[in-house]
C-alpha cells in the first residue's frame, strides 16, 4: 500500500558540523581573538597567553595556554563552553561571544585541557582527540573532575595541544602583538570614545620565539596629534605632512533605522607618524618582522563591532588611487549581524549596510572639507614648494659645475658647448645646420623627443614633403652595441661620439628586433675629406650612415673643443 503522505523530522550532522564550525577560522591567529573575547566575557582583570613547543615522545607540539582571573565557569558553563550554538550569553547585550561558536576553534587540535574554577568548586575537563574523534564522525567526549577548593580564587585556564596540525610559523611575538592590538578586545577602540570600562585590564603574552612575557595595556594604539602647522613645518620642513597627525571623532545614529547608533573615530596620519607607533610597516631601509605589511595593506577605514574591526571598506570613499592611506580609521555598529568566524559582516541586512556606508562617505566628505584637511594641503603644498626651491638648487650647483668642466668651442661667432646628454647632441646640429645646410645629407620635418625615434627627415632635395619618401634619424650621446629602436625606416644616427669600450670597427650593432649590422669605418680619402662611419648588413643595400660630431666636426670644419679658460666670457 502506497504511502499518503509522511512526517520528515530534519537532523543535524553534528560531528559534521562541528568539524566546519572548527575549521572555518582561516586565520590561525583568530584563536587568540576567541580566547581574548571569552576573558573578557568572563570579565577578568588579567589575560595571559603563552606560546609555547613541548616535547611529547620525541615529537615538537604547539602547546597554546590561555589563563585568566575571570569569574570561572560551573557545570553549565562548561558544557556551554563546548556545545556547539549554546551559549550563555546569548540574550546579554555586553557580551562578545554570542553565538556558542568562537570556542569550537579550539577542536582542531588534539588536546584540549580546561581548568576553572567558581564558587570554590574546581572544575577539571579534558577533550581527547577532538579533531580526529570528529573526521571519524563522532562527538569527541569530555571528561570532567569536579572537587571542592575552599579559598581559591575564580578564574581560567585552559591547555590547546597540536593546534592546527602545529602550524605555529603565525604565533611569533610580534605578529601575536600586532594583531592582539588590531584585531581583539585587547586592541579595542573603544577609549577613544570615552569608554573606560575595561581601561585596567592587563594581558601578558609570549611568542613561540620568545622566552619572556610581554605586558600590554588596554586599547588599540592611536598617535598623539601633532603640533600646529606652522610649527610642523619648521621643525620638518619638507617631510613635515608625514608628521601630521589630527584625530576626528564622530557619533550618530543611521539615517532610516535612528535607534541603531554608530561611533567613528578617523585619524589622518602622515606615513612617519605611523612608522613611530607601527613596528610592522614595511619601508625602504628598515627590516620588518616576519608577518609586516606595507600602509596600503593595513590602513584606511575599518568597520567595527564590539569596536574591534571586522573589514575594511576603503572602497567606500574611493574607487582608485591611496588616499585612504592617510586614514587610521574606524566606524563601529553594534547593529552589525557577524559570521560564525567574525570575517564579515554580510549577514547584515542591506538597509543597515548602506545607510552605514553613507554614514562613512558623509563623515569622509566633511573630512576632506574641512579646515584640518585644508591645513595638511597646505603643509603638502609648502613641502613641494620647498622640494622644488631645493631640487632646483641642487640642478644650479650640477650645472655649475658641468659649466666648469665643460669643453667649448666657437666657430664664425657660434658658441658651441660639448654635449653630455643626447638633447645637447641635437643643440649642435641645429646650430650648425642653421649656418649650413648641406652640413648634413637630409632636412628635418618633424621634431620630438618623447615618443619612439627623435626626428622625422626626407632627403636634401626640391621634392614635396607630400611626395618625398620618409626617413627617421636618431639622435645619441654614444652609440654602443645595443641600439633601442629598429634599423628599418634609419636614414642616419648622429652621435657625439662611439663607446670604445664595447663597440669597434667590424663589430655588430643589435636593433629590437635582434636585426644586426655591423659597423664599418672608412678612413678619409684626402685631407678634404673625413671619417665615414657606417652600420651595413648583407640582407640591405641601404648603408646607415653614423655622424660622429666628435670626428665630424673636427674633420669637416676644424672645429675642436677645448676646456674653458679662466678669462672666457661664453
Amino acid at each position: 500500500m502506497k504511502e499518503n503522505s509522511f512526517t520528515i523530522n530534519p537532523e543535524v550532522n553534528s560531528a559534521q558540523e562541528f568539524i566546519e564550525i572548527s575549521q572555518d577560522f582561516s586565520n590561525s591567529l583568530d584563536l587568540v581573538r576567541e580566547a581574548i573575547s571569552n576573558a573578557f566575557d568572563a570579565q577578568a582583570k588579567n589575560v595571559v597567553i603563552d606560546f609555547s613547543v613541548v616535547l611529547e615522545c620525541g615529537e615538537r607540539i604547539l602547546k597554546i595556554e590561555i589563563a585568566d582571573d575571570g569569574k570561572g565557569m560551573d557545570k553549565e558553563g562548561l558544557k556551554s563552553f563546548f556545545d556547539l550554538g549554546n551559549s550563555l550569553n546569548r540574550y546579554d547585550a555586553d557580551a562578545i561571544g554570542e553565538k556558542g561558536h568562537g570556542t569550537k576553534v579550539y577542536f582542531n587540535s588534539r588536546k584540549i585541557d580546561v581548568i576553572t574554577i567558581k564558587n570554590e568548586i574546581r572544575y577539571h575537563a579534558v577533550m581527547k582527540e577532538p579533531k580526529r574523534e570528529l573526521f571519524n564522525q563522532h562527538i569527541p567526549q569530555v571528561d570532567v573532575e569536579v572537587e571542592q577548593v575552599e579559598g581559591e580564587r575564580s578564574g581560567t585556564k585552559i591547555c590547546i595541544y597540536g593546534y592546527n596540525n602545529d602550524r605555529r610559523d603565525k604565533f611569533t611575538h610580534e605578529q601575536l602583538k600586532d594583531y592582539i592590538l588590531w584585531f581583539t578586545k585587547m586592541g579595542s577602540v573603544e577609549a577613544a570614545f570615552g569608554i573606560e570600562k575595561n581601561k585596567d585590564v592587563k594581558l601578558k603574552f609570549k611568542g613561540v620565539d620568545q622566552d619572556d612575557f610581554e605586558e600590554l595595556s588596554y586599547g588599540h594604539v592611536f598617535p598623539n596629534e601633532s603640533k600646529k602647522v606652522a610649527e610642523l613645518f619648521d621643525e620638518h620642513m619638507v617631510d613635515a605632512p608625514k608628521w601630521y597627525c589630527k584625530k576626528i571623532v564622530k557619533t550618530g545614529s543611521l539615517k532610516n533605522l535612528p535607534e541603531i547608533k554608530y561611533q567613528a573615530v578617523f585619524y589622518v596620519e602622515g606615513t612617519k607618524v605611523k612608522y613611530e607607533y607601527n613596528p610592522m610597516i614595511r619601508r625602504s631601509g628598515y627590516t620588518a618582522p616576519e608577518g609586516s605589511y606595507t600602509i596600503q595593506d593595513r590602513y584606511g577605514i575599518w568597520v567595527c563591532k564590539d569596536f574591534m574591526p571586522i573589514k575594511r571598506v576603503n572602497e567606500w570613499i574611493t574607487s582608485k588611487g591611496t588616499e585612504y592611506t592617510k586614514l587610521h580609521a574606524f566606524i563601529n555598529c553594534q547593529g552589525l549581524r557577524l559570521t560564525a568566524n567574525r570575517g564579515s559582516f554580510e549577514n547584515t541586512p542591506s538597509e543597515i549596510q548602506q545607510d552605514l556606508r553613507e554614514a562613512v562617505r558623509e563623515i569622509y566628505d566633511g573630512i576632506i572639507q574641512s579646515d584640518d584637511w585644508g591645513e595638511l594641503e597646505w603643509l603638502e603644498s609648502e613641502a613641494g614648494a620647498y622640494n622644488t626651491v631645493e631640487k632646483e638648487k641642487r640642478d644650479f650647483k650640477r650645472r655649475m659645475d658641468k659649466v666648469n668642466r665643460a669643453k667649448v668651442a666657437q666657430f664664425n661667432g657660434i658658441n658651441l658647448v660639448e654635449p653630455q646628454q643626447e638633447n645637447g647632441v641635437f643643440s649642435i646640429f641645429m646650430q650648425l645646420s642653421s649656418y649650413d645646410e648641406s652640413l648634413f645629407p637630409f632636412t628635418i620635418i618633424d621634431y620630438d623627443t618623447h615618443t619612439g625615434i627623435d626626428v622625422i627627415v626626407k632627403g636634401q632635395d626640391n621634392m614635396p614633403v607630400k611626395t618625398s619618401k620618409m626617413y627617421y634619424v636618431e639622435f645619441k650621446n654614444y652609440l654602443n652595441k645595443n641600439f633601442n629602436h629598429s634599423f628599418e625606416n634609419i636614414h642616419s644616427i648622429v652621435c657625439w661620439d662611439i663607446n670604445l669600450n664595447e663597440l669597434r670597427s667590424n663589430e655588430e650593432v643589435k636593433d629590437i628586433a635582434n636585426q644586426r649590422r655591423t659597423l664599418k669605418v672608412i678612413p678619409p680619402e684626402n685631407g678634404n675629406d673625413y671619417t665615414r662611419y657606417y652600420l651595413d648588413s648583407l640582407r640591405s643595400e641601404r648603408k646607415i650612415e653614423v655622424f660622429v660630431l666628435k670626428y665630424y666636426l673636427k674633420e669637416k670644419l676644424n672645429i675642436e673643443f677645448a676646456p674653458r679658460t679662466e678669462i672666457a666670457i661664453v
